[in-house]
């Protein structure tokens, strides 16, 4: 039956028009270049109803009484139909959504964005998502598998892409189509589809060709041509026949056609797309079909839209559509479709895209107005549209320097930012070299900026900036070094692509591919380098954690030099270098996030105070430019199990302080500078939590809990526990803590002689003002000298951090060379000679016994004269000991003087 094309009319203003049927057939419902979407009773209403869902309207889908669009405001929105009332946001992107579609029951939406990004959203739950990633450009188009288990893209970066929905992985690629940087620019929206039913083929688009893939094998297995000249916009399923029907112009002076088969007499229009703002249907009899097209639910898609004019009849290359629905009335297969042999099918883990290189702290290369870093000390801005090419430098603290707005004439796309330099860098073209261009703002002279041609054939993927150096990871697997000045120094191979590096003061952070991942995991390995006067490799090669199925989203430095990142899963995770380089999770951001859409964009991180500083993005991973974002701060808690009790709490304070203080250790060893008064406060901090922890074993009758407890404590601090448990009534926890205090003061006394005779080249013990040496145990080794300056937060407002300036070798303190005469006229002791430094009982009391105990034993070494002093010494009375005790703090506050006493 002959098609009946009926006038077009006005549907919006000039630009990108969208239409399709609803459910019923009843209405037309469009969307436009205006911004709004309009419902039609018929091509003939002149009030139709309209909704305004933003600046532009570039998608929408009808489906179960649902409305969704995806507009210019970076959202996926839901309206009732045919009320038109608003029903919330299904999903956000950080740019324009493109693409919208409604899975077959209408239980899901996908949407693409030209953040390259495709997901898929629940429309019962808009929390639960599923997002797609590896695309290289903006999303073209997006469509349902009609068994729910795949969902095919196409895209401006010439791919189309077929995606394992429940595994979010890709299953195939093809590079099919002409590259482009934007949906605006692309020479086809690349509309596919799936054969209805079973959906045995994806149809695309690829320029005046249809190509068929088969499921499953995903072979090329048919073309369709009719002699077109210019590309194929969209593409649908045809159901009765193969003949073209018609095939007409959309309007005057525009370049979009249409085919449409015979189908029988049933037409049904689903997505149709054109430019121009024209609308125009060929309908059989618009009362007929809207009546007949609501029995024939399995005609679905039955058109071909195209950018042609002239008409022509339809060839079919090597055809093998089936019957999916053992249906004759729902497709034919030829007679003489040649028998293609069954292959076998690979059911093995499928190999997950390595994810690309990026710099932490920037959004996507794509976007106009971009970060192109943001960091402890400043904002790196990239401005690229019609008015304007530049870049613009903000800085945290002006007193570093004042802000700068320079001109990006050779399209620099990675930016660093340090308090000596800017650091940036762009790709080669046919043309030229890719360039290294550094603005040295610290520099004395007046020449304050060098530039760099790498070799032909090598491109900048990753950059970073250090104290007094500079590091480029290229396209061939190496990093090369600079100073800061220009000179090009030591450079090294990577085992693998790079994906990142991290700079700060003297360290060097690399993060690459070690190895390709499989099932959605990413296998990365890291390089952590000291670029000091002795170059050594502190991590080499080590794999780097991820959470299962995400990939690396940020690594850095704390402010106090500690090396950490953050994954797509927002879990945060911190050098520990107390326990062998390991990496221990920190904080997760995903635990303040109200929907699952909501992420944080990591900006910074300080050990003291502790603070994750970071930016909250709505519905997006990445914050816009305009207006400048607000940064929060978030917790850090180290995910320890049951940290909703009492005791669970105190575990993870405690062991968040050992980690986040555990950088004054490595600071001081290695000669800088650190904050003593801070250094002080979290280890009086820790012995409070050890001493809360011991009070709250106690009460619950654990002694042998106690007594762990205790092994951490300082001797001090353990004095304290003995008394607790003595008032406790709990005498065999008491005399094992009297144990554990004799043991720690023997440990401190060998560990003092054995700094004495190495003779360090940095003094580790620091004394009080009077000369004595302060005790210390495991978790209180961790020195200073000075205090240290402050660093400008990543906020913009300042914050104390140290500064990290190498010192000279610190001398040995010099012990007095004159011995001090102690006389006692009581008490079993009557002569001791001591040199300058503190006695415990014990030591007073082997001092005076040793004579004795190798009368008895003279062949006794002299551990084993110890162990024989400790047996006896645990002998004696309480009154004895308490004696011993007095006696000792007025011996230890004599030697603090420098004076001689006489003990009445």
């Amino acid at each position: 039956m002959p098609c009946e094309r009926k006038p077009m009319r006005y549907g919006h203003s000039e630009g990108h028009t969208e239409v399709c049927f609803d459910d019923t057939g009843r209405f037309i419902v469009t969307c436009g270049n205006d911004g709004d979407v309009r419902i039609w009773e018929s091509l003939d209403d002149d009030d139709p109803k309209f909704i305004t869902v933003g600046e532009k309207a570039y998608s929408l889908a009808l489906k179960n009484g649902k409305l969704v669009t995806a507009s210019s405001n970076n959202t996926v929105q839901i309206h009732t139909f045919p009320d038109g009332d608003p029903d919330g946001i299904l999903t956000r992107f950080t740019t324009n959504a493109t693409h919208v579609a409604f899975n077959s029951i209408g239980s899901r939406v996908a949407a693409g964005s030209s953040d390259f990004m495709v997901k898929v959203v629940e429309v019962s739950d808009s929390s639960q998502q599923k997002t797609l990633r590896g695309h290289e450009a903006p999303v073209l188009s997006v469509t349902f598998d009609p068994k729910d288990d795949f969902l095919a893209s196409a895209s401006c970066d010439g791919s189309v892409v077929v995606w394992n929905i429940e595994e979010q992985t890709q299953v195939i690629s093809w590079p099919l189509l002409q590259k482009s940087n934007d949906v605006t620019n692309a020479k086809s929206l690349c509309r596919l589809a799936w054969q209805p039913g079973m959906g045995k083929f994806l149809a695309v688009p690829v320029e005046t060709k249809v190509h068929l893939y088969e499921r499953g094998s995903w072979d090329h297995v048919s073309t369709l041509s009719d002699d077109l000249s210019t590309a194929i916009f969209s593409t649908a399923f045809g159901i009765m026949t193969k003949d073209c029907m018609l095939k007409k112009e959309a309007a005057s002076g525009t370049s979009h056609f249409w085919l449409d088969w015979d189908v029988s007499s049933i037409l049904k229009m689903n997505t149709f797309s054109l430019k121009g703002g024209l609308l125009s249907y060929q309908l059989h009899v618009s009362a007929y079909i809207a009546h007949e097209w609501r029995h024939h639910l399995k005609l679905l898609h039955l058109f071909f839209c195209f950018f042609h004019s002239d008409t022509g009849s339809l060839k079919l290359g090597q055809d093998k559509l089936g019957d999916d629905d053992n249906d004759a009335g729902s497709s034919v297969a030829p007679a003489a479709a040649p028998v293609v042999p069954l292959r076998p099918v690979y059911e093995g883990p499928v190999p997950t895209p390595p994810q690309k290189a990026f710099q932490p702290g920037s959004t996507p290369a794509h976007l106009t107005h971009r970060f192109m870093m943001w960091n402890s000390v400043g904002i790196v801005r990239g401005y690229n549209d019609e008015q304007d090419n530049a870049i613009d430098v903000e800085f945290h603290d002006t007193a570093v320097h004042h802000a700068m707005h320079l001109t990006n004439s050779l399209g620099h796309t990675v930016a660093d930012l340090s308090q000596e330099a800017v650091l940036l860098a762009c790709p080669s073209t046919e043309e030229l070299a890719s360039k290294l261009q550094c603005l040295h703002f610290s520099s004395w002279d007046t020449n304050k900026e060098w530039m760099v041609d790498l070799p032909k054939g090598e491109d900048v993927r990753a950059l970073c900036l250090g104290q007094g150096w500079a590091a480029v990871a290229t396209s061939t697997l190496m990093i090369r070094l600079f100073s800061i000045g220009g000179v090009q120094r030591e450079l090294f191979s990577l085992p693998g692509p790079v994906v990142c590096m991290a700079g700060h003061g003297e360290q060097l952070l690399v993060v690459y591919h070690r190895a390709t991942g499989f099932d959605g995991e990413q296998a990365l390995g890291v390089q952590l380098l000291q670029l000091s006067r002795k170059r050594r490799q502190l991590i080499s090669g080590e794999p780097l954690p991820l959470s299962q199925k995400s990939y690396l989203s940020w690594l850095g430095f704390t402010a106090q030099g500690t090396p950490c990142y953050v994954d797509s899963d927002g879990v945060v995770r911190m050098l520990n270098r107390s326990l062998g380089n390991t990496w221990t999770p920190v904080c997760n951001t995903r635990e303040t996030c109200k929907s699952k859409s909501d992420h944080y964009w990591v900006v910074g991180v300080h050990e003291n105070p502790q603070q994750l500083r970071c930016i909250p993005c709505k519905g997006s991973r990445y914050p816009p430019t305009l207006p400048r974002p607000a940064v929060a701060i978030l917790p850090f808690k180290l995910p320890l199990c049951q940290t909703t009790t009492e005791k669970g709490q105190m575990e993870e304070q405690f062991w968040r302080s050992v980690l986040f203080h555990d950088h004054y250790s490595f600071l001081s060893s290695s000669g800088y500078e650190i904050d003593e008064d801070a250094q002080n406060q979290s280890q009086k901090e820790q012995q409070e939590l050890l001493m809360k922890m011991f009070a709250l074993s106690c009460k619950l009758e654990r002694e042998f809990r106690c007594v762990e407890l205790a092994e951490m404590m300082t001797q001090n601090v353990v004095t304290l526990a003995i008394r607790y448990a003595s008032r406790s009534r709990r005498m065999a926890l008491a005399q094992r803590l009297s144990e554990i205090a004799l043991e720690k003061s023997n440990q401190m006394q060998e560990e003092e002689q054995e700094e004495q005779e190495e003779e360090p080249e940095y003094s580790s013990t620091r004394r009080t003002s009077s000369g004595q040496p302060r005790v210390t145990n495991i978790l209180d080794n961790m020195t200073s000298s000075k205090k240290s300056a402050q660093l400008s937060s990543s906020g913009g407002k300042p914050s104390k951090s140290p500064i990290l300036k190498p010192l000279a070798p610190k001398p040995k303190t010099k012990v007095p060379s004159q011995n001090l005469k102690l006389v006692f006229k009581q008490g079993s002791i009557s002569r001791f000679l001591c040199a300058f430094r503190p006695k415990t009982g014990f030591q007073l009391w082997l001092e005076e016994n040793r004579k004795s105990i190798l009368a008895n034993n003279p062949d006794l070494e002299e551990t084993d004269v110890i162990k024989e002093a400790m047996g006896r010494f645990r002998t004696l009375s309480a009154e004895e000991r308490l004696e011993m005790s007095v006696l000792t703090r007025k011996i230890n506050r004599a030697l603090s003087n420098g004076r001689a006493i006489e003990v009445p």
